[in-house]
């Protein structure tokens, strides 16, 4: 269950945390029961299709008590393996929200209550968490707006002295943009002197890239391939994400000035969460044998990864092209062990 002031971010939050599990091969559904904020039952809707999670909310309703008993309902029909309940930030008065948030907690009995906190507000994070304390615990905390670390600072010491455990901070806006928060790692890179422990972890992924590589000239490719493909490249994230984790003194001065083409690069990495969608969208059949992909079933994988049939045709025309590559490779190998 998440909790929070308007404004915090919490509906975004909430797809970051599906997203996250759902990368972890988690069911994960998504409850709206903000009634007051104009917009968000079709802003967590449109957020669950883009990271393929299982929605429930009803636009007409003033109940949220009422909301979060069909939706559990729902969830547990549809055999999900973890319901993240979005809650109300606006109310008239702080009171009012905080018992609806008491309301909410009563009904659910949720294994967790996570606060989600804006990192820019500084030292008041320390009042908003004691605020809802009064009223329910606390288990974990959601930082978010963290991709400043000189502003977040402040949030950051408030809300460890209030005692509450912050799990997880968002590092920019997109859904992929998310960390579990590690206080050793938080401070290097305030101080300057990168991370040099996630670096390596992406290396790691440009090994894993390099052993896909090697099977695909070796002639075995499948959709299966182009997926773990692109898993091990978003594990890299952006460029501009990497240099971050790099001591501030190891960058030439180029780079320190540099502008990078955020516009290209941001293209590119829409595409291949895009993609990644699309694959989680077929069945392991599918995956494993593209050829049976016909009309229909483009419509089906479409529909079940909330883009369009020409998006999915982008994607076989890619993995058609990667295929009569690995074919005249296979080919020259032939001709000249001949």
């Amino acid at each position: 269950m998440l909790i929070g002031v308007e404004g915090s971010g919490k509906t975004t939050s909430a797809a970051k945390l599906a997203r996250f599990y759902i990368k972890r091969n988690l069911r994960v559904g998504l409850i709206e029961t903000d009634t007051y904020r104009p917009g968000a039952y079709h802003q967590l809707k449109q957020l669950a299709e883009k990271v393929n999670a299982l929605f429930y909310g009803e636009e007409n309703s003033k109940d949220p008590i009422a909301i979060l008993r069909h939706g559990l309902e729902y969830m547990q029909r549809n055999k999900v393996d973890l319901i993240i309940i979005d809650t109300a930030g606006r109310h008239r008065n702080e009171e009012e929200l905080l018992r609806e948030a008491k309301a909410i907690y009563d009904e659910a009995k949720p294994d967790e209550i996570m606060l989600v906190i804006d990192a820019t507000i500084g030292r008041q994070a320390a009042a908003q968490t004691e605020a809802f304390m009064k009223y329910v615990p606390i288990h974990s905390v959601f930082l978010t707006k963290m991709d400043s670390t000189a502003k977040a600072g402040g949030a950051l010491t408030s809300v460890i002295k209030s005692g509450a455990r912050i799990k997880f901070i968002g590092v920019g806006e997109d859904v992929d943009e998310v960390e579990v928060f590690d206080a050793n790692k938080y401070v290097s890179r305030l101080l300057g002197m990168g991370d040099l422990e996630s670096l390596i972890e992406r290396i790691r992924a440009i090994e894993e890239e390099s052993k896909i590589m090697e099977e695909i000239e070796e002639g075995k490719i499948n959709l299966l391939t182009i997926k773990r493909q692109i898993d091990s490249l978003m594990k890299l994230g952006p460029l501009s994400k990497i240099l971050e984790l790099l001591p501030t003194s190891m960058l030439p001065m180029q780079y320190r000035a540099v502008m990078l083409d955020e516009e290209k690069m941001s293209n590119a990495q829409e595409m291949l969460r895009r993609w990644r969608y699309i694959l989680d969208s077929m069945t392991k059949n599918e995956l494993l044998n593209p050829d049976i992909i016909n009309a229909s079933r483009i419509r089906r994988i479409a529909k079940g990864a909330g883009v369009t049939p020409k998006d999915v045709k982008e994607l076989l025309n890619y993995y058609q092209l990667m295929k009569r590559m690995v074919n005249q490779i296979k080919k020259s190998r032939r001709r000249l062990g001949s």
